[in-house]
């Protein structure tokens, strides 16, 4: 189910995956255990999610290298 969620890969390429691994199943059966799972795996991973900072500040100047004057830009939190 992991592949499904991660990659683009249908049930059936799900199935021939688990099949190389020693494991016979159905891609039906697949299919049931994303829509079983996915809710709960969706709840942990959001308790998990890093909280995104609420600004963020751009820093411009001039710097010179070898000579030559050259742009530089950084993007920062705060």
């Amino acid at each position: 189910m992991r592949w499904y969620l991660a990659y683009p890969v249908r049930y059936r390429q799900g199935e021939e995956l688990m099949e190389e691994r020693g494991v016979a199943v159905d891609h039906d059966t697949i299919n049931r255990w994303v829509l079983k799972y996915s809710p709960q795996l969706e709840a942990a991973f959001h308790r998990r999610k890093r909280p995104v900072w609420v600004s963020w500040r751009m820093d411009e100047t001039y710097i010179r290298v070898t000579g030559e004057w050259r742009y530089l830009s950084c993007a920062g939190e705060t």
